[in-house]
């Protein structure tokens, strides 16, 4: 065993996968760059204040957060997620609004990993900010619908919900509190820690012994205002006029604290139900007001590159991109040759490969079967002499000698 390896809840990310991890990230851009999103890319090391206002007593910021005093003195973090980052960008450069911004990139908590969940994850997301439109809500919500059925995925379920106003969140937790603590020995024993530091991610719990007291907890649409009402009905009449489907549940509340009004969760069903969320989103209006801008509604998701590949293996989609070269070039006369070759035809815009190490004639045979490549450009002492080199097609074993500056052009006569 190496001395050195990744560290727990860390990997490497190699070839193929890489490709696919990379082709994830340009299908996303090709999804919300033509809505007008463009890409930000906040920095991983954020002050530690920054990713506070995610909420004190979330897991994320008590328990999972990578945190340290650097050689300055400053007290800073690795981001565990990146909207409290985005927003922070949007405070101190105070572009116009409405901003329409993307992201990919890694985040980092310290937490027990598992299939499809690592200490660092990458995500993808959006965030719009200026806006209060319900409007607004729908589209971002939809643009992670069409991502995921560009993907080719059909086992998908949105669910639903809304927090309300702030002062309706807050007389729900403290009806929620209450209720919950009236019964608060028939929970288990995490969640009534959790009930101590917020009783709204009691109703996040998995545990089989708490899910008949969450079923049968009081439900926040009985606590919205007029408002909070009629903007969730204008989002659900979006959603239904776009023909994206979806499910209320009143006890989605999501992970993070800074959530009012709409919250929604993309759920992959072949995935175990207690860690089938492929990423999620809602409104966070006071954030940016929270980290000294001024009041600035916005709405945004970020979706688990991790966990939504792994629901596209299941479904047996967006499969890994074939790395194959189309041309193997075999070069029997040092080397020079084939790097000649080579660059001429990668600056053509053909995928090559090649040996290196003066190898056999036969040895380079091998590496181009193996390659998968369609074609080998073969060139030896003869070939060079009459300035032509050979193609032979792999697969068939037939070949013919083509003129050396006619090469390019061969090859996309009979690609065509």
């Amino acid at each position: 065993m190496p001395e050195y390896q990744s560290s727990p809840g860390m990997r490497d990310l190699l070839p193929p996968d890489s490709a696919r991890w990379r082709g994830f990230v340009e299908r996303f851009a090709a999804t919300v760059m033509p809505a007008g999103y463009g890409l930000v890319a906040p920095p991983l090391l954020e002050d530690l204040g920054v990713f506070q206002r995610v909420g004190e007593t979330t897991d994320v910021v008590s328990k999972e957060m990578y945190d340290f005093v650097d050689k300055g003195g400053r007290h800073v973090a690795l981001r565990p997620e990146q909207t409290a980052g985005v927003c922070r960008a949007f405070v101190q450069h105070r572009p116009a609004t409405p901003w329409k911004v993307w992201y990919h990139g890694p985040n980092f908590r310290y937490e027990k990993p598992q299939r499809g969940r690592f200490r660092q994850f990458d995500q993808v997301g959006v965030e719009a900010l200026g806006s209060d439109d319900p409007y607004l809500d729908v589209e971002v919500i939809t643009l992670a619908w069409d991502f995921f059925a560009s993907l080719g995925l059909k086992r998908v379920r949105l669910v639903l919900n809304s927090l309300g106003e702030p002062e309706d969140r807050v007389r729900y937790m403290q009806e929620l509190a209450s209720w919950l603590g009236e019964r608060r020995e028939e929970l288990s024993k995490e969640s009534q820690e959790t009930l101590v530091r917020n009783p709204l991610r009691v109703l996040d719990s998995k545990r089989e012994s708490d899910q008949a007291l969450v079923a049968a907890a009081p439900r926040i649409h009985d606590f919205w205002s007029p408002a909070a009402a009629a903007h969730f009905a204008d989002v659900r009449r979006g959603l239904d006029h776009l023909g994206v489907p979806y499910v209320v549940d009143d006890h989605l509340v999501r992970g993070l604290d800074y959530y009012r009004r709409t919250t929604f969760e993309f759920q992959g069903l072949t995935l175990d139900s207690a860690q089938n969320a492929l990423g999620g989103g809602g409104r966070y209006d006071g954030l940016v007001e929270d980290l000294g801008g001024p009041p600035t509604p916005g709405v945004g998701f970020a979706l688990g590159v991790d966990r939504t590949l792994i629901a596209c293996e299941d479904e047996g989609v967006f499969a890994v991109a074939d790395p194959s070269p189309t041309v193997f070039v075999v070069d029997t006369t040092g080397g020079f040759q084939a790097m000649l070759i080579c660059a001429e035809l990668r600056r053509a815009g053909v995928a090559v490969a090649r040996s290196f190490d003066q190898r056999s004639m036969k040895s380079q045979m091998k590496s181009a079967d193996r390659s998968g490549a369609r074609l080998a450009v073969i060139v030896g002492t003869e070939e060079v002499e009459t300035d032509t080199v050979i193609i032979r097609a792999l697969e068939h074993a037939t070949q013919e000698s083509v003129a050396r500056n006619l090469l390019v052009e061969h090859l996309r006569r009979t690609s065509a």
